[in-house]
């Protein structure tokens, strides 16, 4: 029963979370929730292609070209001539201000979220989310598609990634 409780707890706390994020983030960039992860896809790895973008955001082939093409009509991106008939596709630079600012208001939506809990809490919150990312890394197998609409900076600083650290670990790499 206690288990069947925390589940809940954590669908109904993840599913809120995500509600607010994706509202505070795709109303800062004007986008959808695929359009805001590529951007911050794009501002951190410019010059993808079209498919692999579409991979790291969750999307098949043709709703990512979809989407490029809406991103493409707002200013936020270009196309450019890749590898052979690759297409490379990077941020314009309303695009990577328009990353920038809806990590921001994804920043500002979980600070608030967090504001309810002491250092102490957020500390522990910090340790279990770690443990909990490393396990859901196993489960999805995909760093760029956990991470899509994360700010890497923030995480990374004065610490290992727990996803990515899964990933090294799962390949060997240390």
């Amino acid at each position: 029963m206690h288990d069947a409780r925390t589940g809940n707890l954590l669908g109904a706390a993840a599913l809120t979370v995500t509600d607010l994020v994706l509202a505070g983030a795709t109303g800062a960039a004007g986008v959808s929730a695929s359009g805001a992860a590529a951007l911050v896809v794009l501002a951190a790895s410019p010059g993808l292609s079209g498919t692999e973008l579409g991979r790291r955001v969750g999307l098949s082939q043709s709703a990512a070209a979809r989407m490029v093409g809406a991103l493409e009509g707002r200013g936020l991106v270009e196309r450019r001539p890749g590898q052979g008939r690759e297409v490379s596709i990077r941020p314009t630079r309303a695009g990577r201000r328009a990353a920038g600012e809806l990590l921001a208001a994804r920043g500002t939506r979980l600070a608030g979220a967090l504001a309810v809990l002491d250092d102490a809490e957020r500390a522990a919150l910090t340790g279990l989310l770690e443990k909990l990312l490393t396990g859901l890394y196993g489960e999805v197998g995909d760093a760029q598609l956990v991470c899509r609409l994360c700010d890497r900076g923030s995480c990374t600083e004065g610490a290992v990634c727990p996803v990515g650290q899964a990933e090294r670990d799962r390949e060997g790499r240390t």
